[in-house]
């Protein structure tokens, strides 16, 4: 998932494990959300966000689908991905569809390192700037601390929070522009959280970019 998975023009790791392109439509999940402010007034809307909290520790894993540009040709990859993240540090690994590990980024006390294989370590202030110098593509991990667990900042800087409704579907753009759709759910208890986001947004560097991610799991801790 990076220069090193497989594109639709050029060799890469991806290739090597002879992996086909990501065609996205195939990944038919239903369901759909809607998001409203934190402090929203609807009844419903409002108890089912109470009744979620953010937590400061989880492990996530999944699938992760891309299409984005480059040298003005549409390109497609697929894999999966482990995502652990605690008070002080984010660590993910990037998996081809047969396991391998393509890539580790790791974040903590002010720098973020991203290695692969068979090239030197990566080490930035930034992870966002990072991710897209190393992969090509952006990877906005900064923002997926929140969004992952279905909170974030909108265009306005005001804090929203989404929440399941089986009626209605609902995209939010956040503050650093990035269109984001809850259209899936699992419920864990009295609770429910993001089972597939989709993520869009024009790049400087890679045309129109859209993620799917697919959450299998999730634990909190």
């Amino acid at each position: 998932m990076m220069r090193t998975l497989r594109n639709t023009t050029k060799p890469s790791a991806l290739r090597r494990a002879g992996l086909g392109a990501l065609v996205l439509a195939a990944i038919a999940l239903s369901g759909c959300s809607t998001l409203q402010s934190s402090g929203g007034t609807g009844a419903a809307s409002a108890g089912s966000a109470a009744a979620r909290q953010y937590r400061q520790a989880i492990d996530v894993s999944g699938r992760l689908s891309l299409r984005y540009q480059q040298d003005g040709k549409q390109q497609a990859m697929y894999g999966s991905f482990t995502w652990s993240q605690s008070t002080q540090e984010t660590a993910i690994t990037l998996l081809s569809p047969l396991g391998q590990t393509l890539a580790t980024i790791n974040i903590g006390a002010g720098q973020a390192t991203l290695k692969q294989a068979g090239q030197p370590p990566r080490i930035a202030s930034d992870v966002d700037a990072l991710t897209v110098q190393a992969l090509g593509w952006p990877l906005p991990i900064a923002g997926l601390r929140d969004w992952l667990q279905g909170f974030g900042e909108d265009a306005g800087g005001q804090r929203f929070t989404a929440t399941p409704n089986a009626d209605d579907s609902f995209s939010v753009t956040t503050a650093d522009k990035w269109l984001i759709q809850y259209s899936n759910w699992q419920d864990s208890g009295a609770e429910s959280y993001p089972k597939r986001i989709d993520l869009a947004r024009n790049t400087a560097q890679a045309g129109e970019v859209a993620i799917r991610i697919a959450i299998s799991s999730r634990q909190s801790h």
